[in-house]
């Protein structure tokens, strides 16, 4: 079992274009679809569409046409009942892939909101392998608050408690790495540099993440899956550190990509395979998603069957 929390869920609703995003412009549209978004929701969509069991804990109003959202995406939800509805987040996408995201806000949550959420998130924690606490946080809560959830968590099921991932960034990503409380993060090669303040120069850029992110691991953070988008990832563990280029693939939205490749990682390691393996799934299925338009969920059929190369760092 892989639980997620979605403490800032999303309706992502994307935009096709035939031509290049032009500023100031009228243009017409090619499609739009709809998608169940969050970045909780995103690796528990995946999850479950690899046929290994999920629950996705969000706060969701009563009466939100989300909810159908999820549900028709095939994800088992528990949820938290707030008195808003979750925000829309536009994508607009061009045929060369590039995409250009405007996300809202999201509902403030109250006290009240964030002590239910914790209790969900615990209670739904019982007997999972990971837990992964994903995504922005919404106004009104602290930017300890992933940090809380997993103390929560530990306090209540003890040795039995879940390995905890989180990708996040910002302030709740610095709480997270002070305090060092979890087993995986995965920041993007931007917000790594953002979290430690170190630029990447010097060699190639998996060799400049490796160095920056051996200052987190394994004191701050058990492990760390750093994506690069097209230039693939680099894992580091205690055990040692590995680069993985991503294949040559068509881009159709980048959106979600991330999410996926956390989604592969925790997929391969619920499976039992070695770190290097972990790897390989994390672009497979990160290159996966970023061939599919909107933020569709990749299944096992859409993955590359090619070779994912990789070396040691």
């Amino acid at each position: 079992m892989i639980i997620t929390l979605t403490a800032n869920p999303a309706l992502d609703r994307t935009i096709a274009l035939s031509a290049a995003l032009r500023s100031g412009e009228v243009q017409t549209a090619d499609s739009v679809r709809e998608d169940a978004g969050g970045k909780g929701v995103n690796v528990s969509r995946v999850v479950a569409a690899a046929g290994v069991d999920t629950t996705a804990v969000l706060p969701i109003a009563l009466d939100d046409p989300y909810g159908a959202v999820v549900a028709a995406a095939g994800v088992p939800m528990k949820a938290v009942p707030v008195a808003r509805h979750v925000r829309t987040n536009l994508t607009i996408a061009d045929p060369e892939g590039v995409t250009t995201k405007v996300n809202l806000p999201g509902a403030p949550l109250t006290d009240a909101d964030a002590a239910a959420i914790t209790a969900a998130v615990v209670e739904a924690s019982e007997g999972a392998r990971w837990l992964v606490l994903a995504g922005s946080l919404p106004v009104g809560v602290p930017d300890s608050f992933y940090v809380d959830i997993a103390e929560a968590v530990r306090a209540r099921w003890g040795g039995d408690a879940p390995r905890i991932a989180v990708d996040t960034s910002g302030p709740a990503l610095r709480e997270v790495v002070a305090r060092g409380a979890v087993d995986l993060i995965k920041p993007n090669d931007g917000e790594l540099v953002e979290l430690t303040g170190v630029a990447l120069d010097g060699g190639s850029l998996a060799d400049a993440v490796h160095r920056v992110a051996l200052r987190l691991v394994p004191d701050r953070a058990a492990s760390a899956l750093v994506t690069l988008g097209g230039a693939g990832a680099v894992l580091v563990t205690a055990e040692g550190a590995w680069f993985a280029e991503a294949p040559r693939i068509k881009v159709a939205s980048t959106v979600g990509a991330g999410d996926s490749s956390l989604a592969g990682y925790l997929l391969a390691e619920h499976a039992g395979l070695p770190p290097v393996a972990r790897l390989q799934s994390a672009i497979r299925y990160g290159a996966a998603a970023a061939s599919l338009p909107g933020t569709q969920a990749p299944t096992p059929a859409d993955l590359g069957t090619g070779d994912i190369a990789v070396r040691s760092l």
